[in-house]
């Protein structure tokens, strides 16, 4: 039986401050980083692949606090492991001086989703599927036993969540073919949308967004009012009215700016106002809600637990919810999410700005569809366009639809290349930046 022999982390950057893709008004010049984890295996060819994402400097904590999660690994049973990833999140869970650090949340729990998604990834390869599919093959009852719902019961009943995953059981192969037969999962494109783009390449990237097949655009706001009236006027009039568009404020308003600054928007129609405050602040969030409606609120990409999404759907906060594939501790957690986002009627839309994160989060929104809601109403799965060459099975999107993964795995393995060239500081980009 194969062995876990040897853990490698190591800090990874891309220098995508230099072009500004990624900015938005609270993010200006981040490098895409990723905290990446391989757990390696006596048996040749198999390992396990996974990272969480930050945005350069300080990603060398969370990769050391990766290493310092995986190194329990070491020495396991591979098949052990992977038949019961209920059990092992648990053990990794309850380290108390690791915990004492968070709890499940910041460093700590970014790290645990490094190493909990480099787990998953190395059950689907030793099971010879994509990880959508392990998951959608799942009987409800082992399904309910990966998830981690403490603290949830006040929400969401181990009961509640099994009768969930036994509505949708029927009709799992019909809804698999209907994705096929449209051509994948449904996304949206913010690449066409950071803060930093002149008007031209603004109207330049929607112009091809929209040749693409792409019904949803997202653009980035909160910097400056006029500016933000501007460029959604270019978008409206590149894209259309029958379009959806969406604004992104990342954060950067208190609760009353957020709702005048969203109604100067409003005659733009936008589908939702994203993260429009502090990603921490539940009754926040409600009050914009109540107060810019019909326009959605969405939020998620910086909730830091499950319990923060009880809270949110439990106060009516949100209209669609972004849950965040790598700062979310892995499928054992994210999956109760949806669980509970599926009690309360939330459609979930993943983020996925960020390196790596697209070739996650088509294997969540895959499983949503199949084994969880049984709906695509209101869901759409955000991609964006950059850095998916660095991946050894980058996701495929085409006529705005992620195509359905094929390779086994959580599509998380990056080239050794990439690793080599990127590392920081000892890559041989970063050196030559010496």
């Amino acid at each position: 039986m194969p062995t876990i022999t040897t853990v490698r982390v190591h800090d990874v950057r891309f220098p995508t401050s230099k072009t500004l893709d990624g900015s938005d008004a609270m993010n200006k010049d981040g490098d895409y980083s990723a905290s990446y984890v391989v757990l390696e295996t006596d048996e040749p060819g198999l390992a396990g692949h996974g990272f969480t994402f930050t945005i350069g400097r300080g990603n060398d904590v969370v990769t050391e606090t990766s290493r310092q999660r995986a190194l329990p690994l070491i020495g396991r049973d591979v098949d052990a492991l992977t038949t019961d990833l209920g059990g092992i999140y648990r053990e990794l869970a309850s380290d108390s001086q690791l915990r004492w650090l968070g709890p499940e949340k910041g460093v700590v729990h970014l790290a645990m989703a490094a190493v909990m998604n480099a787990v998953w990834d190395l059950a689907a390869r030793r099971a010879g599927k994509p990880l959508w599919r392990l998951l959608t093959e799942m009987e409800p009852e082992e399904f309910v036993d990966i998830l981690d719902l403490r603290y949830l019961s006040d929400a969401l009943t181990r009961d509640e969540a099994l009768q969930i995953l036994k509505h949708a059981r029927p009709g799992r192969m019909e809804r698999i073919r209907d994705l096929q037969a449209r051509g994948g999962y449904p996304c949206y494109t913010t690449s066409a949308g950071w803060l930093g783009y002149s008007d031209d390449k603004l109207r330049r990237l929607l112009t091809e967004a929209v040749d693409q097949g792409y019904r949803h655009v997202k653009l980035k706001v909160g910097a400056s009012v006029d500016d933000d009236i501007r460029r959604l006027a270019i978008a409206r009039e590149v894209i259309g009215w029958d379009a959806n568009l969406m604004i992104d404020a990342n954060q950067v308003w208190d609760v009353p700016q957020a709702i005048e600054w969203v109604s100067r928007l409003a005659e733009f129609r936008p589908l939702w106002i994203e993260e429009p405050t502090s990603p921490d602040d539940i009754l926040g969030h409600a009050a914009i809600r109540r107060a810019v409606s019909p326009i959605g609120v969405a939020t998620g990409e910086h909730g830091m637990n499950r319990v923060l999404f009880k809270q949110m759907f439990q106060a009516e906060a949100i209209d669609y919810c972004q849950l965040d594939s790598a700062r979310l501790a892995s499928i054992n957690e994210i999956m109760a999410v949806y669980l509970l986002a599926a009690k309360f009627g939330v459609p979930v839309c993943p983020h996925a700005g960020g390196v790596g994160l697209c070739e996650l989060v088509q294997h969540l929104s895959i499983v949503d569809f199949v084994a969880i809601s049984g709906s695509l109403d209101g869901r759409v799965t955000e991609f964006v366009d950059h850095l998916h060459e660095h991946f050894v099975d980058p996701c495929v999107v085409e006529n705005g639809h992620y195509r359905l993964p094929q390779s086994p795995g959580y599509s998380a393995a990056m080239h050794e290349q990439s690793v080599v060239e990127y590392e920081y500081p000892s890559g041989s980009y970063w050196a030559a930046q010496c």
